[in-house]
């Protein structure tokens, strides 16, 4: 028992010396000037209703969903990304190499699949990084590599198809997190960020390495687990407020959310009460097609039990489905609904 207290304390002690040298390491980051700078986001953007998530989260807000037992502790010094496999040259950058290359900045709403119907497990932010398309066209992509499979420095590995890196979306790999450097517990130094694809199999934290391969040989770490192996996001809304079984006042109550669609934006959200006609909601200003959409319903409230349900339609003109299912093994799909009181 001695013993295995020694090893415990000295792996703690290490652990707590490693997050000292990574906190100290991310404290004298200075992100440089984007090459390619966005807009300040426009007003409006945010409805500015109580109870409404903000368009973009803080990050101390921002959901956290991983593998790690314990926080990676990753500092820049002696910290490279490796770019093999069925490449023609490989790559190997150091974090000033990174920080050197024509950096640009990206508004990403982040979706994890295990997201219930009407939960948490999102966030929005604005992301600073270096292309990930760029790089793997430096290192020289060959045919028949259909895969690419992002490492960390633990090991996990996700995986998703090359097409998707290629195909002019704006993947980076991220360094910098709402006009700061990564925060420790979202991947610093450096993440994958890939709108349109649920995190499992793209979003890699505390990347060090990228494999390319092809799909038929490898399966990432979810897949393994019985998740699909390409994962896009699904249309989908979500009520905000009221919340689920308030107690309100008759007189108008804003029904209000946020609706997403990585990729293909959200051109509608409609609201219904007790299951009646479907009426349009007011939307936010949109912002682009991979971020999150605020979205208004102003509801002439009576007294008595009610149920308010809300839908999507994305920039294809397809609407969110609404046959209820969990998410696993591809992402949940259902209308939201919430019960209220009105006395």
């Amino acid at each position: 028992m001695v013993a295995l207290g020694a090893v415990a304390a000295a792996s703690t002690g290490r652990w707590l010396q490693n997050r000292v040298g990574a906190a100290a390491s991310r404290a004298a980051v200075v992100l440089p000037r984007a090459a390619r700078r966005l807009r300040p986001v426009p007003a409006g953007a945010d409805l500015g209703i109580e109870g409404v998530v903000p368009f973009v989260t803080p990050n101390r807000d921002f959901y956290r969903i991983d593998t790690a037992l314990i926080v990676p502790q990753v500092a820049t010094e002696g910290w490279t990304l490796r770019i093999h496999g069925m490449v023609e040259r490989e790559l190997e950058l150091t974090y000033d190499e990174l920080l050197a290359r024509p950096l640009v900045e990206a508004d990403v709403t982040l979706t994890c699949v295990s997201n219930e119907v009407g939960g948490g497990l999102l966030g929005n932010a604005r992301w600073l990084g270096a292309r990930l398309d760029d790089l793997l066209r430096e290192a020289g992509v060959r045919p028949g590599a259909t895969q690419v499979v992002p490492r960390s420095v633990d090991g996990y590995a996700a995986g998703f198809p090359t097409a998707v890196a290629l195909d002019g979306r704006e993947a980076l790999v991220a360094v910098g997190m709402n006009g700061e450097p990564l925060p420790i517990d979202h991947g610093f130094p450096a993440r994958l960020v890939v709108p349109g694809l649920y995190g499992y199999v793209s979003a890699t934290k505390w990347l060090t390495e990228i494999e390319l391969t092809t799909l038929d040989a490898f399966d990432s770490y979810w897949v393994r687990r019985g998740w699909a192996k390409e994962a896009p996001i699904k249309t989908s809304c979500r009520i905000d407020t009221p919340r689920g079984l308030a107690q309100l006042r008759p007189g108008t109550v804003p029904v209000a959310g946020v609706a997403w669609a990585q990729g293909r934006g959200i051109r509608a959200v409609e609201v219904r009460v007790d299951e009646g006609p479907w009426e349009p909601a007011r939307l936010a200003t949109a912002v682009g097609d991979d971020t999150w959409r605020q979205w208004v319903y102003e509801w002439d409230a009576e007294p008595g039990s009610h149920g308010l349900q809300a839908r999507a339609t994305d920039g294809t003109g397809r609407v969110q489905v609404e046959e209820r299912e969990p998410p696993i093994p591809e992402g949940a799909t259902g209308w939201h609904t919430v019960q209220v009181t009105v006395t």
